[in-house]
């Protein structure tokens, strides 16, 4: 259902259907997902007209009927009560369907297309399917509606996949062959589109007289609707939306998130800026050959061995070889001469499902971070690559994302060092009664100050930017750790996809703001031991001082100050993970297995560490 809503509301943009065209990549090739298609291709035939005759925002079902109130109008409400009938209608079908597992032979006689899951193997292994649903079909106003068109690109375990790249990639082939529209807009199955006006204002940019033709792509920011009030997991992206991704746009432009972004064809294929580099927009087919025999040449381009031989992934499409492969993309474009546009309107675009555990958020940022990092050090590192190609303005705000694995080396020893330091009273920085103090001071202050300033001007809470800082804590010694030492030893990557479906106690700790853990990983047992490690050494600091008399108190404080205020923020930033590992006792709770063993390398760290 997620993924339908998702595309009836971008099917119902506020813009001539005859022009559009949708299209859903269903990389598992689910006849479940294909069957809910069908299931939408006769709502939206309802859908379509009653948000063009009542201007509705959103035009996501689910999102409209869960925000909207009843109209006072008479007809209003009664064609309300009639399509949300339709959609609660649609919605049981398709989730009695899911739930049984499988689409009943009755029902797969309702669509010539579930043929095509006659000869299916697995997921993994299955021939291409292309099925046009829509084709500019009628309304039951009598007016048209966009192409609708189910794809799912041919796999075979002797051919690599290249994950979501090479899915996108396939999808150009095959939407050129269909629908050949100028812009692509790329959206993931949780984005669903918030403002039906989306569409026009990124053609204002494209169409612009003085600067249109330099425009690459138009990128809308990621937005999510359950991130709670306090930002739990930091999952807003805050400060990204509002300051960096804004000063990206002053030197050139901002990079390919993968989600909410238009693109132009022509420059998608591989086409180099040259000053005059406008839209045609009369290579348009708005009504192609869709015959059998078409369909049959169009499978050939979504078929797993098309790309053999071919400079797809290479100088076309998305860039293969990389976990972030619509950041490398963006970076490739950029030196190629062309400029990208931010654009963050104040009617979000674009509204998904932001990660609710903390596994997932690790697991995630692992990702992005070790695929950063393998942009840094390949051929198209901003560094050389980028070097003389575009402003160095955006050199350093790529870096900034490319550097977020090896930060955590710092981050680490600041996590961990000074406060085993405080076992044996041994000082890193300089007393408080030193001038040299003083840079330190300002250094801890200022940097502090700053972000927390800058986090509540752009709409946070003060909590919210204390859970940001131990989330940024998390990420920098786990994710990021294990993602700059999976790239340094060359260890084999494995591309995650992030769940965004919950059960219903999940939800309900995550709407309270109480962070879940619940699952035992390498990463999550690097966060606790660190947390733990911190603790036994404030714990050892506080036994350690009731022994001493006033006088050397005073002095071993002074002389200790940085260690101590950098060991206490750590404890206090992980109070939530110490009541996870020791008081909770829901499914959320920290594992036993993992507190047992951050426990007991706690102490073993600790221990060596005093007896050197």
């Amino acid at each position: 259902m997620m993924v339908i809503n998702t595309v009836l509301s971008v099917m119902a943009y506020d813009y001539p259907p005859e022009k559009l065209a949708v299209y859903l990549s269903d990389d598992g090739g689910s006849e479940l997902t294909f069957y809910a298609l069908t299931q939408a291709a006769m709502f939206s035939k309802h859908w379509l007209p009653y948000c063009r005759n009542y201007k509705i925002e959103p035009r996501s079902p689910a999102a409209y009927f869960k925000s909207a109130s009843r109209p006072s109008n008479t007809k209003h409400d009664r064609d309300y009560i009639f399509v949300k009938k339709l959609f609660e209608e649609m919605k049981d079908r398709i989730e009695n369907v899911t739930n049984s597992g499988r689409v009943p032979d009755e029902l797969r006689l309702e669509h010539e297309g579930f043929s095509e899951w006659d000869s299916f193997t697995s997921p993994r292994d299955h021939a291409a399917i292309v099925k046009i649903l829509l084709d500019h079909n009628d309304d039951n106003e009598g007016q048209s509606l966009p192409n609708l068109v189910y794809m799912a690109r041919e796999k075979r375990p002797s051919h690599f996949h290249n994950f979501k790249a090479g899915a996108m990639n396939a999808l150009i082939r095959v939407s050129s062959k269909i629908s050949n529209g100028s812009i692509i807009l790329n959206v993931d199955c949780d984005m669903y589109s918030n403002s039906s006006d989306t569409v026009r204002d990124a053609l204002c940019f494209f169409m612009d007289e003085e600067k249109g033709h330099e425009i690459a792509f138009v990128q809308y920011p990621q937005c999510f609707e359950n991130v709670t009030k306090n930002e739990v997991y930091g999952g807003s992206m805050r400060v990204l939306r509002e300051v960096d991704f804004h000063g990206m746009d002053g030197n050139g432009g901002p990079m390919y998130v993968g989600t909410g972004c238009f693109h132009r064809r022509d420059i998608l294929l591989g086409k180099n800026f040259d000053g005059e580099s406008r839209i045609d927009w009369t290579l348009e087919n708005d009504h192609n050959d869709t015959t059998e025999n078409m369909i049959e040449e169009i499978k050939n381009l979504a078929s797993c061995t098309f790309e053999i031989d071919t400079e797809w992934g290479k100088e076309m499409g998305l860039k293969y070889g990389c976990p972030v492969e619509d950041v490398i993309t963006g970076l490739s474009i950029h030196c190629r001469g062309w400029k990208s546009v931010f654009y963050n309107p104040k009617r979000e675009a674009f509204i998904g499902v932001s990660a609710t555990t903390l596994d997932q958020i690790l697991v995630q940022h692992k990702r992005w971070s070790e695929g950063d990092l393998m942009v840094l050090l390949s051929k198209y590192s901003p560094l050389w690559y980028g070097l003389g190609r575009v402003n160095p303005g955006l050199i350093m705000g790529y870096l900034m994302y490319c550097l977020w694995a090896p930060s955590s080396v710092p981050t680490l020893y600041y996590s961990i060092i000074p406060s085993l330091c405080l076992l044996k009273g041994v000082p890193l920085f300089p007393t408080v009664t030193s001038e040299w103090f003083l840079p330190f001071a300002y250094v801890i202050f200022a940097i502090c100050a700053f972000d927390y300033l800058e986090f509540l001007w752009c709409g946070g809470t003060t909590r919210g930017w204390w859970n940001d800082r131990r989330i940024w804590l998390y990420k920098r010694t786990s994710s990021y750790l294990y993602a700059f030492l999976d790239t340094i030893l060359g260890s084999d990557l494995s591309f995650v996809i992030s769940s965004k479906v919950m059960d219903n106690d999940v939800k309900a700790r995550h709407e309270k703001e109480i962070m879940e853990f619940g699952v035992a990983s390498p990463l999550t047992t690097t966060v606790a031991t660190i947390a733990m490690l911190n603790l036994v050494c404030l714990l050892r600091l506080v036994m350690k001082s009731m022994l001493m008399d006033t006088t050397t108190r005073r002095v071993y404080y002074e002389t200790m100050a940085v260690h101590v205020v950098l060991c206490a923020a750590l404890v206090a930033l992980n109070m939530p993970l110490y009541w996870a590992l020791f008081v909770r006792k829901d499914n959320g709770k920290i594992p036993d297995s993992v507190t047992i063993k951050s426990v007991i390398l706690a102490l073993f760290i600790s221990i060596i560490f005093y007896l050197l």
